[in-house]
């Protein structure tokens, strides 16, 4: 029988006996009836290979990328460009296939890199030290704050709802398995309401969790937030953007504690969402409270320069009770399109890419507010995305927009039920003036169509 053949009548017997059972349904008595199917699978009959192929070819054809509509779209994964150095040097198969590091004589290359990665996020950051990367963004906050609360055990969060909604709801659930308490800080005017937070900080509150730029795009007074929750006793988080870190301060001129973020935008594609990495950076009180690892530089008995995986605070490391994370990779392949990526632009390429898309977005956002039927959501500074209100059904204007090979954002009131009218716009280094002027015309056309559209019909006698 081959090894990909299903179990037959017999052996599933032979096992049904060996573990004490006579049928299947006993086997899984103790599973409620609610979670159990209680009917065969409705799959269809086999297929040949042609026609599976072609089946997949219909359904992959269906997807549009970046490379086939105008897309202004971001909230948190942005379209740059990404330089063919990167894919030359990724492919490369030292490093598809590396040794994992825990031996160190056999994966330098491995851990040269970790160390690499772990300098350029905290010269990024302004943060002292870096691990080897997390999954994603919304799990490295949701880390931070496992940091937190293992750090002085308190039991309130305080998150700013200008935080990306994917990492708000990642800390919340997160939270109900440690007993702490998530309250949102609202927003004024675009940004986290700085009185609202003078009034919710307490001696029972572990952290206070910011984004810079926010969700909607806009720039955030860090040190008017971050000085009262550390006078308070609580550390401060905050997720950044790592491409505006070239234009605006980075989080340790604030004294933050935790740096968080999605690091896709450094080097990675978008490739329908994934995969990416989390970056994690921190002050050097909180060393050995990082999860996943930490690459450090060292020297052999020759006095060669080396490297070793200095810190490993994984359950599968050291003793559970004792442990920060049970993440299992660093995303490393990620990580290295990201230091290629950042050797690539070097510390002038960062602030011209910054300064670029301050021009470019500045542009685009005085070109969205003359459209009539537009107008601007808030007046705070922008980097690189900004978000505006429509006088038409958002979903509708989207779709028109679609039609005519043009993304022109997210709806806001996916996440946001204040922000039903909302559209959020990314700008990248991708967007040139003329895109920006297309969807100036096209969203223009496509909200006075809504509008046209949803309009009552006049009732003459």
């Amino acid at each position: 029988m081959s090894r990909y053949t299903s179990a037959t009548d017999a052996d599933r017997a032979a096992m049904l006996e060996r573990i004490g059972v006579d049928s299947i349904d006993a086997l899984f008595a103790e599973l409620p009836e609610g979670v159990r199917l209680g009917r065969p699978l409705d799959l269809p009959a086999g297929r040949p290979e042609q026609e599976v192929y072609a089946h997949l070819r219909g359904l992959a054809a269906r997807n549009v990328s970046t490379d086939d509509e105008l897309s202004f779209l971001g909230a948190g994964m942005y379209d740059h460009y990404v330089p063919s150095l990167v894919d030359s040097i990724t492919s490369r198969s030292e490093f598809l296939t590396p040794y994992t590091p825990y031996q160190p004589e056999v994966s330098q290359g491995t851990l040269q890199l970790m160390f690499e990665y772990q300098t350029a996020i905290s010269e990024l950051t302004g943060l002292p030290v870096s691990n080897a990367t997390l999954y994603e963004g919304p799990s490295a906050l949701g880390a931070a704050g496992f940091l937190a609360r293992q750090h002085h055990r308190r039991t309130r969060f305080l998150i700013s709802r200008g935080v990306h909604p994917h990492a708000r709801e990642t800390l919340r659930t997160m939270s109900l398995g440690w007993g702490i308490e998530v309250e949102e800080l609202p927003l004024a005017d675009g940004v986290t309401d700085a009185g609202a937070l003078a009034e919710a900080l307490g001696d029972d509150v572990s952290a206070v969790f910011l984004a810079q730029p926010n969700f909607l795009g806009a720039v955030e007074d860090l040190e008017a937030l971050v000085a009262p929750a550390r006078a308070a006793g609580a550390l401060a988080v905050v997720s950044c953007d790592p491409m505006t870190l070239g234009v605006l301060r980075p989080p340790g001129d604030f004294d933050v504690d935790i740096a968080v973020g999605e690091g896709q935008p450094l080097g990675n594609r978008l490739d329908y969402g994934g995969p990416s990495f989390g970056f994690f950076a921190a002050q050097q009180a909180f060393l050995r409270r990082i999860p996943g690892r930490i690459a450090g530089e060292t020297t052999d008995v020759d006095g060669r320069r080396g490297f070793v995986l200095t810190l490993q605070t994984r359950e599968q490391h050291i003793r559970r009770e004792r442990a920060t994370s049970n993440i299992t990779t660093a995303q490393t392949l990620n990580a290295l399109a990201a230091v290629i990526y950042l050797s690539w632009l070097g510390r002038r390429g960062m602030v011209e890419i910054g300064e670029l898309m301050l021009q470019r977005t500045a542009y685009a956002r005085r070109a969205l507010a003359g459209v009539e039927g537009v107008e601007l959501l808030h007046e705070q500074p922008v980097v690189r995305e900004f978000a505006v209100r429509l006088e038409a059904d958002v979903a509708g204007v989207i779709e028109r927009c679609a039609a005519q090979g043009v993304n022109p954002g997210y709806p806001l009131g996916a996440d946001y039920d204040e922000f039903g009218d909302g559209l959020l716009v990314a700008i990248t280094e991708q967007r040139t003036k003329g895109d920006i002027d297309r969807l100036a015309s096209v969203l223009g056309d496509a909200v006075a169509a809504e509008r046209r559209a949803r309009r009552p019909e006049q009732v003459h006698a």
